[in-house]
């Protein structure tokens, strides 16, 4: 996959396969890799610093077919899963088990990491939407998929799985809270499960297409409603909960969402602010006081308009990061394997590879009742 600029990709055949740079680099032959709505946000040009030829592709597994000299965990003939996040395993982040802000991999930041495919403000490296890809730190992050497990689940504890959850977790939810979720896309769809293994007594999730509204009422087991038939979503959010507001609002849309035009003007058509803050608005306003707010939205390092007098006068803790896959990976696999949670029950799409660009256009129309588009390369087979 080779991007082209914003709304442009296409399957480039000419590019040269990753090398071994660092002793502590892997090889991967990707046999499953996804299109994960974060890589919309820079598919759209709303991401700083993508640069003409990166692959993206953050969410991939494959089979290990060359190690660095220095790496001592991984053997060639491995199947892994690997982490979005890319860490060294050893800064002062990671050791706080904080991988999503590792401060080795992504050193010129301030925040995030290095992740796979995620534009030069993430590092700069190359994703998994390819036949190969270069994985650094290759004892630290990838994971050895679980015999008996299927590929599909395995692709989707990369990132959907374990950001889903680690939204619910940083809500803090305890037994009986009523929890929101804005966003009925995968990640808003996977924490709206994750929230009832946290002991939700009610769970609501907020979006506008219909199609994505059923897919979360079947999947999720919880009440869907579309805000554009509610009129004011946070009137509707304090009559359904008594006045008060909800215990636990979570943030899964980011920087794409609609619903308010201001916002969608500056920060999605004007480039202005870090993107169009109105799930967040929602949330900050329709939590009940002394709430929580969980934000995994993905948000541009620019200024976003976002009503912090009301964060204060209301008490508010906000919880938000990248969620850190490795330190959530044991849990996670678990879960899969008592059947708590089937991550590749939210797959809708398998497609070639080579059929990347009209992958993305139907991920990003929403067209044919998308909700999660996985890829499979040449030489992967459909079912492994």
């Amino acid at each position: 996959m080779n991007y082209r600029g914003p709304f442009r990709v296409r399957a480039d055949h000419n590019k040269p396969d990753p090398e071994i740079l660092h002793p502590q680099d892997a090889i991967v032959r990707v046999t499953r890799s996804c299109i994960c709505g974060s890589d919309l946000h820079i598919y759209h040009g709303l991401v700083p610093d993508t640069r003409v030829g990166t692959t993206f592709g953050h969410e991939f597994t494959g089979v290990v077919e060359q190690v660095g000299t220095g790496v001592q965990k991984l053997k060639v003939g491995d199947h892994v899963l690997v982490p979005f996040n890319i860490a060294c395993g050893s800064c002062t982040f990671c050791k706080q088990e904080l991988y999503g802000n590792c401060h080795e991999s992504n050193p010129e930041a301030t925040a995030v990491g290095g992740i796979f495919g995620y534009s030069h403000t993430a590092g700069g490296y190359d994703g998994g939407q390819a036949e190969y890809v270069r994985v650094p730190y290759a004892d630290v992050g990838p994971t050895i998929i679980p015999e008996g497990m299927d590929l599909d689940d395995a692709v989707l504890l990369t990132d959907v799985v374990p950001t889903g959850y680690q939204a619910a977790e940083m809500g803090g939810i305890k037994k009986g809270d009523t929890v929101v979720v804005f966003g009925a896309g995968p990640i808003g769809i996977m924490a709206a499960k994750c929230a009832w293994l946290f002991g939700a007594a009610r769970v609501i999730i907020i979006d506008h297409l219909e199609y994505r509204l059923e897919f979360a009422r079947n999947y999720s087991q919880c009440e869907a409603y579309n805000f554009k038939s509610l009129g004011d979503p946070v009137v509707f959010m304090k009559k359904t909960t008594g006045g008060l507001g909800a215990d636990v609002c979570i943030d899964a849309v980011g920087a794409e969402a609609a619903g308010d035009t201001m916002q969608t003007l500056l920060g999605r058509k004007m480039l202005m602010t870090g993107g169009s803050a109105t799930a967040l608005h929602w949330a900050i306003n329709s939590v009940k006081k002394g709430g929580i707010i969980s934000i995994v939205g993905v948000y541009g390092p620019i200024n976003a308009l976002v009503p912090i007098g009301n964060v204060v006068n209301k008490g508010l803790t906000i919880r938000a990061n990248q969620a850190s896959v490795k330190r959530l990976l044991p849990r996670m696999i678990e879960h899969v394997q008592a059947g708590r949670i089937d991550p590749k029950g939210i797959i809708t799409h398998r497609i070639p590879l080579e059929e990347v660009s009209e992958a993305y256009h139907i991920f990003s129309a929403k067209r044919d009742n998308c909700i999660k588009p996985v890829l499979i390369p040449p030489k992967a087979e459909m079912r492994a």
